[in-house]
């Protein structure tokens, strides 16, 4: 092999393209067919090409390449939390879908705030995505202004869309909350309060279903319903079943807005000698692993995460490749898992 170059070719330091074919002795071209289209190049040039990258730890410029071929083979993904189970299982479905496809995933935690998902955006369209993965419905007018303007192909995850051209995977967050009240109702609950956190609109949706469901059957009641903007988790729970009990004694069932809320409830009400569900039922929504292993077992909402990710992700691959989709609103519904809780 050739001696290496003495130094990188840019003010900026970065190993180039260049560099590698005249390290390997071959022109730019042929570097770069070994390095995209391995196939066109003999085994003897892939490997003196692999050499020099090695030697030389260059990397792809992949905004260069998306430039000279229109497709960067990028996408974007954006969900509010990366330690929530629930979008770790929409992550896993989305990588399941896009490995195969040789697509690069940047992955970003908006972390339920505006600001956060536009100052993201902003930075991960530099990469000229082929599609933009993002969780929910509702945007910043910066955000619905960024990708108005970008025209790169967007699918909606966790919610269904109105707008029939706007591409979504998800189910109806007001029928789970209207279905979990009504199941509630039936079975003979009449003081059913509502315990909600992080106030995302997928929260607000469900609390929108559980306030019809209690209004249709002359239950509604204000006093009954504990909102607060705080990040949900199992002590919070535990809190706001304390703080619930305290506003209404004669509460006989709550509907947690998340799994974890209802976790901290029951252990609550186990630390308070409450029976669940004798005294005080208990139900959740988005059935967490933990949830069908609880003593009692909790009554919540089933919810298709990994499916919601894999079709979302298929959904935009064909948006990518200027195919007509069969459906551009993908109703994968929920479940009602009825166990020992409620």
């Amino acid at each position: 092999m050739s001696k290496a170059p003495s130094g990188k070719s840019r003010a900026s330091g970065r190993v180039t393209l260049s560099d590698v074919a005249r390290l390997a002795g071959v022109a730019p071209m042929t570097a770069s067919r070994a390095i995209n289209q391995p196939e066109l190049v003999s085994s003897i040039l892939r490997q003196r090409v692999q050499e020099a990258i090695d030697e030389l730890g260059y990397v792809p410029n992949r905004a260069a390449r998306a430039l000279a071929s229109a497709h960067s083979n990028v996408i974007v993904v954006l969900v509010p939390s990366l330690s929530n189970a629930v979008f770790t299982a929409v992550l896993a479905g989305i990588q399941d879908a896009l490995d195969a496809h040789n697509y690069q995933i940047l992955i970003g935690n908006t972390r339920y705030s505006d600001a956060e998902e536009e100052k993201l955006l902003n930075i991960y369209m530099q990469s000229n995505p082929d599609g933009i993965l993002l969780s929910g419905l509702t945007h910043s007018p910066r955000v619905n202004q960024m990708l108005a303007s970008s025209r790169v192909p967007v699918v909606s995850m966790m919610d269904l869309a109105a707008d029939p051209e706007q591409l979504s995977v998800g189910f109806s967050q007001y029928e789970a909350g209207l279905t979990m009240t009504r199941y509630l109702i039936e079975k003979g609950r009449r003081r059913i309060g509502f315990i909600g956190a992080q106030l995302d609109e997928r929260t607000l949706k469900r609390f929108e279903g559980y306030r019809k469901a209690m209004e249709e059957a002359g239950l509604g009641d204000p006093a009954l319903e504990l909102m607060v903007p705080d990040p949900s988790n199992i002590a919070l729970g535990a809190e706001l079943l304390g703080r619930m009990m305290a506003k209404v004694p004669d509460c006989d069932a709550i509907f947690c807005c998340n799994d974890d809320l209802a976790h901290g409830a029951i252990y609550q009400c186990q630390r308070r000698g409450i029976a669940v569900p004798e005294q005080l039922a208990i139900a959740g929504f988005n059935d967490l692993p933990a949830s069908a292993w609880m003593k009692p077992s909790l009554t919540t909402i089933g919810t298709p995460r990994y499916r919601i990710g894999y079709e979302a992700a298929m959904l935009l691959r064909a948006a990518i490749k200027g195919e007509a989709p069969p459906q551009t609103r993908i109703d994968l519904g929920f479940t009602l898992m009825a166990r020992e809780s409620a």
